[in-house]
This record gives C-alpha cells, sequence and structure tokens, in this order.
C-alpha cells in the first residue's frame, strides 16, 4: 500500500514515548497491550481478543457466547460491530502519524451476509486510506470454523492533533 508522500507512519513504539491513558505515544502496539487495553471496557466485556496488532492490519476473535447473542437466538448485529470498530480503532492507533494525539469515529457502515449461532467469530481489518485528517478502515468478519464470511464493515476516523 503506497502512503501520502507526506505522511510520516511510525509505530508508538517506535517513537520511544510514553504517556499514562489513552494517547497516540501508546508504549507499545503488542497484541497483548492492546488486550489489557480493552479489559474493563466493551472490548473486553464482550471478549474479544485480539490477534495481531499492526500499522497495516488488524485481526481479531470472538466467541459467540450467550452475552453477545440477540434475543432471538442469533448473533447481535451490535456485537458484530463492536468487534469491526474494535479492530479498526486498534488499527488506527497503530497507524497515527507522528504528533497526533488520537483519533474518533466521525462515520461507520456495515453490511450483514450472514450470522452465526455458536462457535467464534474472526475479524481482519486493513487501512484503505491512511492520511493526516482522517483515516478510512476496512473489515471482513467471518465465522471461524466454515470461513464464511457475515459482514463487511467500514469506518471513517478523523484523526486528532493536539491544540
Amino acid at each position: 500500500m503506497a502512503l501520502h508522500s507526506k505522511q510520516t507512519l511510525r509505530l508508538a513504539a517506535d517513537r520511544g514515548e510514553c504517556q499514562p491513558g489513552y494517547s497516540s505515544r501508546m508504549p507499545t502496539t503488542t497484541r497483548e497491550y492492546f488486550q489489557r487495553f480493552g479489559a474493563g471496557h466493551l472490548p473486553g466485556h464482550l471478549g474479544v481478543e485480539i490477534i495481531t496488532v499492526e500499522p497495516l492490519a488488524v485481526e481479531s476473535r470472538m466467541a459467540v457466547t450467550r452475552q453477545v447473542m440477540a434475543p432471538n437466538g442469533y448473533l447481535h448485529a451490535a456485537s458484530v460491530v463492536a468487534l469491526a470498530d474494535t479492530s479498526c480503532g486498534y488499527g488506527c492507533v497503530a497507524a497515527l502519524p507522528e504528533g497526533a494525539s488520537g483519533f474518533t469515529t466521525i462515520e461507520l457502515k456495515a453490511n450483514f451476509l450472514g450470522t452465526a449461532r455458536d462457535g467464534a467469530i474472526l475479524c481482519r481489518a486493513t487501512p484503505l486510506h491512511l492520511g493526516r485528517k482522517t483515516q478510512v478502515w476496512d473489515a471482513a468478519v467471518r465465522v471461524e470454523a466454515s470461513g464464511a464470511e457475515i459482514a463487511r464493515f467500514r469506518c471513517t476516523q478523523m484523526i486528532l492533533w493536539p491544540k
């Protein structure tokens, strides 16, 4: 993927910066770090497991349990969106331009192609656009056992800068 010539893409870990709490100055972008990062928040409550986090791809997993189901016995659409949005958001953090202070989601869209009633679902998020003002990320959600695609997701994040 070609990045805009003026953009500097660096991992937070490469910046040598660390600050408590959320900021672009993440001390690391390891899977373990992001797993702890989501604990106690929505990703942790839903059981989102982070498999890999890199500036150009994030992979995650979520077990299909009663807590992520709708009352009709099928996977709740909001659970799928939470998995995809978490994956795209963590990718955005890993790919923030140097000096950015964070991001916020300004638009998201999901197309549902199927569902699941048991097992687990997997998500792979990749960037479509990595700019200094916005990032656009796509995600595909699949059933782990069959590989069947059940959702496509796209979100746009506005990059935040210190004032």
